[in-house]
């Protein structure tokens, strides 16, 4: 049985690809500090003899016993709303941790992903965004501490990789969503939906313009697990190319909800990018892969799912207290 680490197991992403290496057979490490994650994602499978989960951060040393095939470096807040609370730690996660990773990676000789993002493009100048783009990221600003960090993975991965020979892949994850996000962590579909369930006008920032393109988890955690058996290591762009405006995505969401309330407008945050986009020429052509769950079914499988939630959950201001997490 092949054994396998997932750092950040208890986040949303994290969480569905627990459960699609159990389904492959695999023996999952489940490994999380819990400070955005959540047990609820993961419990269902606390039963199973091939799964363990260990409450740790990953920016202090890491060790595993035994053998490990595989590690998924998942581990960092992904949130505006939580990367911009716990700055140090988002940088912490993305340089100690992802070097505590590695260098765990290289004593057990085993074959490590991590996972990057589109905002290392940041406010791209090129559209839609392909690998070989360098991104265009204000290095300062309040958003840096998530692109850097995530920039600096890259860079401190493909150094394992030339250095040591280490076997590593990157993935460059856009808009992702579905069951088990966080209904208050400031992103778009969690935001829209939520408001729309507490009978609130939709909150638009800027003028609605700026673009995204939004993948179902199922088909995210379809590229992941193709990238990782692959033998590409360079990054791959992973996500849904279909792109919509945030001023039509709301509209959507008001269709899709029943609900009549007003879509109203608000300043657009400091550096936030007016495009987004991916070139997915290259999981087509090495992975076979591309989305096959369109947006209407992705959004009514998440509609049910956070309508099912309990009560108390739409009116929670913040998921965790995060006020321990700031210490350098």
């Amino acid at each position: 049985m092949k054994k396998i680490l997932i750092t950040g197991a208890a986040g949303f992403l994290g969480s569905h690809l627990c459960d699609r290496f159990i389904k492959e057979g695999y023996y999952v490490i489940a490994m999380d500090n819990l400070i955005t994650g959540d047990l609820r994602n993961i419990e269902h499978l606390f039963k199973l003899e091939n799964f363990e989960f260990y409450h740790h951060d990953v920016t202090k040393f890491v060790n595993v016993p035994g053998k490990l095939d595989y590690i998924l470096h998942f581990a960092s807040p992904a949130s505006p709303i939580d990367y911009l609370k716990i700055p140090i730690q988002t940088l912490k996660v993305g340089a100690l941790g992802t070097h505590n990773l590695l260098g765990l990676a290289k004593v057990k000789n085993a074959r490590i992903l991590i996972a990057s993002t589109s905002e290392i493009y940041g406010d791209p100048l090129v559209h839609p965004q392909t690998e070989e783009y360098y991104g265009n990221v204000n290095t300062i600003g309040p958003r840096g501490v998530y692109d850097e960090a995530k920039r600096f993975m890259e860079s401190i991965t493909m150094a394992y990789n030339r250095f040591h020979g280490l076997e590593t892949r990157i993935v460059r994850i856009f808009n992702t969503y579905g069951p088990r996000m966080r209904l208050n962590d400031g992103r778009v579909i969690p935001a829209f939906i939520g408001q729309a369930l507490r009978g609130e006008d939709l909150t638009v920032f800027g003028d609605g313009s700026q673009t995204r393109s939004f993948c179902y988890v199922d088909d995210e955690v379809e590229g992941i697990y193709r990238l990782l058996l692959s033998d590409y290591d360079m990054p791959v762009n992973i996500g849904n190319p279909h792109e919509i405006t945030i001023k039509d995505f709301a509209e959507e969401i008001v269709k899709l909800t029943g609900t009549d309330q007003k879509v109203i407008y608000k300043p657009l945050p400091q550096d936030d990018p007016m495009q987004r986009q991916p070139d997915i020429t290259k999981a087509k052509e090495i992975l076979g892969w591309e989305p096959k769950v369109s947006r209407a079914e992705g959004m009514k499988k998440t509609y049910e799912y956070f309508k099912s939630l309990p009560e108390d959950e739409l009116y929670k201001k913040e998921h965790k207290d995060f006020k321990d997490y700031n210490r350098v």
